[in-house]
């Protein structure tokens, strides 16, 4: 890996579908046998520009989330490598039996992309708000589950996931997001990216929670608190020896993830650290909670997923070391 941190953080010129849509393209004019499908999103996700000119190569297949888990199945068994897109929700509850079975189950390679996970489904509200995804894919057996922080990663990560055998799901948010990471940064599947270092408490953060995981550490930092912070984007499998090696130099760990706190990023710290190394946890993240209707702003003040919050769970954390 060669991670270069930006000092200052500001918004994403390009929005995550866009990265996300042009890579795909981009692999496909470099001769990847990669087929694109969809359910029904292919506009909300980028790809609809490039539907008339690659129509062998992209498919859409309605609102049958199922169907296309299947489909895409069908494509791994013939040789491609398929992605399939629709929002986190349906990405994860409505297509279960297809991903484990026909998908998991019989070694398939399919790429799925679950978008607008956790607040960022903002106003679309409750019933399409996936707090509980993460945890669904994290049981499927050999499953790969990444959170891209920002497009730096995003494009760097996903020729990785292409030569990448097996099924993997991949939580995407699909407008801009904070830019963490300087251009020509390369990263690891399975291995965290460290963004500070600290001796005193660490952070580990996934997905938009890393930049609210970097304005904590600062605020620590004027409060005389120096805090490692862990983007843990490959949540599985888990980088079990970053874990590891953050609970021995610090002796207290706090989570943040834009998801339930049970099964999500917060359970996997917390399974490595009882197996290998315990130490105090406190875990920021929705707390067993269905989603609500809001700007992603007030969502992140309603589920306690700021700066402010992780700020708050590292004195506590820190107190019962």
């Amino acid at each position: 890996m060669n991670i270069k941190v930006l000092k200052d953080n500001s918004l994403s010129k390009l929005e995550m579908r866009e990265l996300y849509a042009a890579s795909l393209i981009e692999m496909i004019e470099g001769g990847e046998p990669i087929m694109i499908t969809d359910a029904d999103l292919m506009r909300p996700i980028g790809i609809l520009p490039y539907l008339k000119k690659y129509p062998e190569n992209i498919f859409d297949c309605g609102i049958a989330e199922s169907n296309m888990i299947g489909v895409a199945c069908g494509l791994s068994a013939e040789g491609f490598i398929p992605f399939t897109h629709t929002f986190a929700c349906f990405a994860s509850r409505r297509v279960m039996d297809q991903v484990f079975m026909s998908g998991a189950y019989a070694k398939r390679n399919v790429k799925m992309i679950g978008s607008d996970p956790g607040v960022c489904a903002g106003l679309n509200g409750g019933t399409h708000m996936a707090f509980e995804d993460v945890a669904m894919m994290r049981v499927v057996p050999e499953m790969t589950i990444v959170e891209p922080t920002d497009p730096v990663m995003l494009k760097n990560l996903l020729p990785q996931i292409v030569h990448s055998y097996g099924m993997t799901y991949i939580r995407l948010c699909r407008v801009q997001t904070e830019e963490i990471y300087e251009e020509g940064s390369s990263f690891e599947l399975g291995r965290a990216a460290m963004l500070r270092d600290g001796g005193d408490v660490t952070i580990i953060a996934a997905g938009r929670e890393v930049i609210e995981a970097v304005n904590a550490a600062k605020q620590l930092e004027k409060m005389g608190i120096q805090a490692r912070v862990l983007d843990m984007f490959t949540i599985k499998p888990i980088d079990v020896e970053a874990v590891v090696s953050a609970a021995k130099d610090t002796g207290a760990i706090v989570t943040a993830e834009n998801h339930n706190i049970i099964g999500g990023l917060g359970g996997a710290v917390a399974e490595v650290l009882a197996a290998h190394m315990p130490a105090p946890v406190e875990m920021v993240g929705v707390k067993d909670l269905f989603g609500e209707v809001a700007s992603t702003e007030v969502l992140k003040q309603r589920f306690g997923l700021t700066a402010g919050d992780i700020v708050a769970a590292v004195q506590k954390v820190m107190a019962r070391k």
